[in-house]
């Protein structure tokens, strides 16, 4: 897949089949239309191409900002569309004059300049342009002048993919994470640098990488013990893992945290990012009377992270 970030630098595309979206978690939803469009683009022996667009639009056209929680970064969409075989992806930069433009010019200084498309997939819902005032049917309208073929996707396939991506963010906020993984169609994943602690792990002789999540967008799961595989920075394979995401309330249970105990693992890593993929939960964080009952519940959770990892 190549990944083309220069609007005004795009290669001419072969009977493109387009579609456009952001495509937040890359999901199964998703991936219904991603074969879609490489099944049309397979039949005419055309090229797949999908834009998105970034910072997310919501940011930009909502004043609701705050709120914004992604289930992928950017970089991480781009990982699993690199998965999916699309053959291009173009990242649009989503700004207020983007979003200001007329949806008449949005079509013939946007789509049909850049792209000369054969075919555009997009649901019915779909808007453009200042206002959202550019919908399917105007689009429709420039079929034959632009030359291309508007295939809608189904009415039900949009719903379901926003049905989706809500529960996705609802379960993992809720700790559900396996609920969130089964309509993802992988294990969630995040990325953190790897930053000191105070080291008490080490002690307790189960040393924990402590992540900061970089991007305030990026959704986290809610607190707990988690099942994981870890993915140091460099690293080829995922190694088997446990995680916990709270308030330590047995050591002081003063600020949220996220620690990692990579099973069998010794290396400093400290400053690396590590990729941490979420499998199951294990249970919910818990104060205990001592450090030595805490070491024994982390050796069971341990024993049970082995168990279905």
């Amino acid at each position: 897949m190549k990944v083309h970030y220069d609007i005004n630098n795009l290669p001419v595309f072969t009977r493109a089949v387009l579609t456009i979206g952001t495509f937040d978690g890359v999901h199964n939803g998703h991936k219904q239309i991603l074969e879609a469009v490489k099944k049309t683009a397979k039949e005419i022996n055309g090229e797949s191409v999908l834009v998105t667009f970034h910072p997310h639009p919501r940011k930009i056209v909502s004043s609701a900002i705050l709120g914004i929680r992604l289930i992928t970064t950017l970089e991480e969409r781009i990982q699993l569309l690199e998965k999916e075989g699309i053959n291009h992806l173009v990242v649009v930069p989503f700004t207020d004059a983007f979003a200001n433009q007329p949806a008449s010019q949005y079509i013939e200084d946007f789509l049909l300049s850049n792209f000369r498309p054969h075919t555009i997939i997009i649901g019915h819902d779909h808007l453009f342009g200042r206002n959202r005032l550019g919908d399917y049917a105007l689009l429709e309208s420039y079929e034959k002048k632009g030359g291309f073929t508007l295939k809608e996707i189904p009415k039900h396939l949009i719903e379901n993919i926003t049905i989706s991506s809500t529960r996705i963010r609802e379960s993992l906020s809720k700790s559900e994470v396996e609920a969130a993984n089964k309509l993802l169609g992988y294990d969630f994943f995040f990325s953190g640098t790897v930053v000191h602690g105070n080291k008490i792990g080490r002690t307790l002789g189960y040393p924990t990488a402590n992540l900061k999540v970089e991007d305030p967008e990026k959704i986290v799961p809610g607190n707990g013990i988690y099942a994981v595989y870890a993915k140091p920075q460099g690293f080829e394979n995922v190694l088997k893992g446990m995680m916990s995401i709270g308030f330590r309330p047995t050591i002081d249970g003063k600020s949220r945290v996220i620690e990692v105990n990579i099973f069998d693992f010794d290396k400093e890593i400290y400053g690396e990012q590590l990729e941490v993929h979420v499998h199951k939960y294990l249970r919910e964080e818990k104060k205990y009377e001592n450090l030595a009952t805490l070491v024994e519940q982390i050796t069971k959770d341990k024993i049970q992270s082995l168990s279905v990892l």
